[in-house]
């Protein structure tokens, strides 16, 4: 298909001739005039361009999200209906959110509050929000400088799970998948959106040079403050094969597409230490976009999901069109922001393996700010006690020590086979400083960094020696919590 097409509100939209890196936000005020989304920082931060997007999840069910429009590139929506908050109001009259908005003087300067107000529509209508940190964690992608949270909070908590039967309400009910399969040009610029392997490798076969894309919350950021021009994406959003999230031999296969509010759900029985991680990997709207496989292929080495992945023993599965290859997760970072995928494959799945049952294992990530920040330091560990009480694994994972998120080989080879006691641990710390020789920049120097990696493993020896693999308190101040 050549054209963009979309529901905008409940209308149908065609474009042609746009830039395919034209943002969603840009084209809601500039060509749409839908002037309630606003911007604010252009990266993802301040939630105030958040509209919400109906699209299926990863059981396939519709679902409505709230997403930043900044980091939406036009073509990302192809067959998706978007909404903005010019769509609360309906026949004349004010939707809940917005009454309960004003009711509780949750607005004073209005700037942010349309984006505030698209976040708790994803609010009123999820059903999953039993438990009240959820909703926190909902709304900690909106930033209001002027009102304060308090009335924002107490307004999201009247209307969270209420699912009135609004347009949305029967927008989910009503709507079908409608086709994302794209192949757009516009200027020098190309965008495809492949429906299925087989397309993504024709595709490639004509194109060997491109440069993949799902969620967008990385690459966007380019366009957005570097004004970069890519000029040929390969969009896997519409891949289904991709976005598996499925039990796998006593493991679990996450499918490089799935999106990371679905992967956290699905961790947040099958696998805890994923799930802590992913509770401070980033807002709401950005983990409605982020994916597993486009954290891992950016090889930043403050990728907050790859230190876990590491401890937890992590494979990769890569594709093309001549088949398949496995890797272990340490082998397919090879430098900084370099891995080892070859130009004709794709990221197709992470495996984890049945894990110990014997196994300790946590994700810690420390970062300026706890809720909606890049990691200074994070770490992912597991470690295996036998039943005389010695250490007969150890796997120790760290991002933002060195060039690529690494194990600490040495400081595991002094845990193997030793008791596993504080002073086995303590004997072992000085060995982190053969593993790493971190940095200094602004978000820590190197000594910090330093001494926070012996402190993380510290914390971890304390946190598990009762529980092996401990879930978050209700009201954490931190991914570390000893008592």
């Amino acid at each position: 298909m050549e054209r963009l097409r979309f529901f905008l509100n409940d209308r149908p939209v065609e474009e042609t001739g746009l830039a395919p890196t034209t943002t969603l936000l840009r084209y809601l005020r500039d060509r749409a005039h839908l002037t309630g989304t606003k911007e604010g920082c252009a990266e993802g931060d301040c939630g105030a361009c958040s509209v919400a997007v109906l699209e299926q999840d990863a059981q396939g069910a519709a679902s409505l999200r709230s997403v930043n429009a900044c980091l939406l590139l036009l073509p990302m929506v192809q067959g998706k209906r978007v909404y903005t908050v010019e769509a609360l109001k309906e026949n004349g009259r004010w939707h809940v959110v917005q009454e309960s908005l004003a009711r509780g003087l949750g607005s004073q300067c209005g700037y942010c509050t349309p984006g505030v107000a698209m976040s708790m529509l994803e609010a009123c209508h999820r059903r999953d929000l039993d438990e009240p940190w959820k909703l926190d964690a909902q709304m900690c992608g909106n930033l209001c400088r002027c009102t304060g949270y308090r009335p924002i909070r107490e307004a999201a908590r009247e209307v969270a799970g209420l699912c009135p039967p609004d347009r949305f309400a029967r927008a989910l009910a009503e709507t079908r998948p409608e086709s994302m399969d794209l192949a757009y040009t516009a200027g020098a610029q190309r965008y495809f959106t492949p429906g299925s392997l087989d397309a993504l490798w024709d595709v490639l076969d004509a194109h060997p040079t491109a440069r993949f894309v799902v969620g967008g919350t990385d690459l966007s950021l380019e366009v957005t403050k570097r004004y970069a021009e890519p000029p040929l994406l390969v969009s896997l959003e519409a891949v289904a094969d991709l976005r598996v999230l499925a039990p796998r031999e006593g493991g679990h296969r996450l499918g490089a597409t799935a999106r990371l509010t679905d992967v956290e759900d699905y961790a947040r029985g099958a696998c805890p230490p994923l799930e802590r991680m992913l509770r401070y990997f980033g807002s709401r709207q950005i983990k409605n976009r982020a994916t597993v496989g486009g954290n891992l292929c950016t090889a930043s080495p403050i990728g907050d999901l790859a230190p876990v992945l590491l401890a937890l023993g992590a494979s990769v599965v890569l594709r093309s069109r001549g088949g398949e290859r496995r890797l272990p997760l340490e082998d397919f970072f090879v430098g900084y922001r370099r891995t080892a995928r070859a130009a004709d494959e794709v990221l197709a799945y992470v495996d984890l393996p049945a894990q110990p049952e014997a196994a300790r294992a946590l994700a810690y990530k420390v970062s300026k700010r706890r809720e909606a920040d890049i990691s200074s330091v994070s770490a992912g560990f597991r470690v295996v006690v036998d039943g005389q009480g010695r250490v007969s694994e150890a796997r120790l994972a760290y991002g933002g020590m060195a060039a690529t998120p690494a194990r600490a080989l040495k400081t595991e080879a002094a845990l193997v086979g030793q008791p596993w006691t504080e002073a086995t641990v303590e004997a072992a710390l000085p060995r982190l400083a053969e593993d790493f020789q971190p940095l200094s920049d602004h978000r820590g120097s190197a000594w910090f960094r330093a001494q926070l990696a012996q402190n993380l493993l510290r914390g971890f020896f304390h946190e598990t020696l009762e529980t092996p693999r401990p879930r978050l308190a209700e009201r954490h101040t931190g991914s570390v919590q000893v008592r």
